[in-house]
């Protein structure tokens, strides 16, 4: 963790699930190989590569190009930016799309986009013909080190964030971190919430090491494929072990029960971004499990510090609109809540942390306390 960083050939991180194993590539310009590696994966495949708008500008035709020259077969299916697309209406375009396309169950639907294309093809696969096998081409950071492993995907409801979905991992991810050079600032600091996450749940010593780096990532380093890897190796080891979140796989939900509501009550708008919710739910966490005494305050202030330090915001007061618009009230943000993929039997599950580097699952929590800890914070 300490010594200098150089950029270096790719980086293969194994997601270990026996006969469905895959790999996820990480590295500077891998994009090209593309066609290649599927090629090698699936000799004979047709593709239909799906997208948005944005990507579509800068990142279609590489992929198109890196497809042609291995002789692989495609077609392009763009849809709009943005967590709007992940909807019912937008679903079923794809979905149409890819019948139009001819896409067969031995050919693949390849997801070239950030979390949003990623969970919408991935859904899309997995449901057309009773299911397709499909390539991640991460093109955020936040997809690179979270959504586009192990096997999510999913639409939203208007009740609430990812409530129709499937498990359906991908056959191969494609990470190239040059992409990133194109986001927005904004957007490459919503991914870094996710990677802050891995050291915050699991892993004291990244954490510190990110506090230190955090400059090298940001600004295209070497650092950047070293904390890429490191978070999909964190989050690889974690879904070998428990796919389907039956239990372990949940820690990596924190900061994800207050997010969900959070965006939930900003309409799932560009008010906040998942990333920054993230970042504020995982603040709300830390607080919450130091009023629990838990964590130490000291431990809550430094994964706040933090988080800020990089640009992120980390307080209610800081979600857009705030003080204009207002946001929705401690009982309706509970009521979000109570949608939650975890919630079992009317009962809230919170992941909690006793340290910087040791979340737990916290099961039954009874609502008062939260709504009081919320409503402590909407007037804060």
């Amino acid at each position: 963790m300490t010594a200098p960083l150089k950029h270096s050939a790719s980086v293969t991180v194994d997601v270990a699930l026996g006969d469905r194993a895959y790999d996820i590539v990480i590295g500077r310009d891998v994009l090209a190989s593309l066609g290649e590696r599927v090629a090698a994966l699936r000799p004979g495949v047709r593709t239909a590569v799906v997208t948005d708008r944005t990507v579509a500008k800068h990142w279609l035709e590489p992929a198109e190009a890196s497809l042609a020259a291995a002789d692989v077969p495609t077609s392009r299916i763009v849809v709009e930016e943005g967590e709007g697309s992940k909807s019912y209406a937008t679903l079923k375009q794809v979905s149409e799309a890819l019948i139009a396309a001819k896409i067969e169950r031995n050919d693949l639907v390849i997801a070239l986009g950030g979390g949003v294309v990623g969970d919408l093809a991935g859904f899309a696969a997995a449901i057309l013909r009773r299911g397709v096998d499909f390539v991640q081409v991460p093109t955020s950071l936040l997809a690179q080190v979270d959504s586009s492993v192990g096997g999510k995907t999913g639409i939203n409801s208007p009740q609430g964030k990812n409530l129709i979905g499937a498990f359906h991992q991908p056959v191969l991810v494609i990470a190239d971190t040059s992409v990133l050079d194109t986001l927005s600032p904004r957007q490459f600091r919503a991914g870094y919430a996710e990677v802050a996450k891995y050291g915050i749940l699991g892993d004291a010593a990244f954490f510190a090491w990110l506090e230190k780096n955090h400059a090298d990532i940001f600004s295209g380093g070497a650092g950047r494929e070293h904390a890429i890897a490191t978070s999909c190796r964190a989050k690889a080891a974690i879904v070998s072990r428990d796919e389907r979140e039956t239990g372990e796989r949940a820690l990596l939900n924190l900061g994800h029960t207050f997010g969900h509501a959070l965006e939930a009550a900003t309409g799932f708008s560009d008010r906040l971004f998942h990333g920054e919710g993230v970042s504020v739910g995982m603040v709300l966490a830390a607080e919450f499990s130091a009023q629990l005494g838990m964590i130490s305050s000291d431990d809550a202030v430094r994964i706040a510090r933090h988080l800020s330090a990089v640009g992120l915001p980390t307080r209610l007061q800081d979600i857009a609109g705030f003080t204009q618009e207002g946001l929705a009230d401690a009982d309706a943000l509970l009521a979000l809540m109570a949608q939650d993929k975890k919630v079992k039997r009317g009962k809230l599950t919170f992941i909690l942390l006793e340290a910087v580097g040791r979340a737990v699952i916290a099961n039954n929590v009874e609502p008062q306390p939260v709504r009081d800890f919320l409503q402590a914070k909407l007037k804060a």
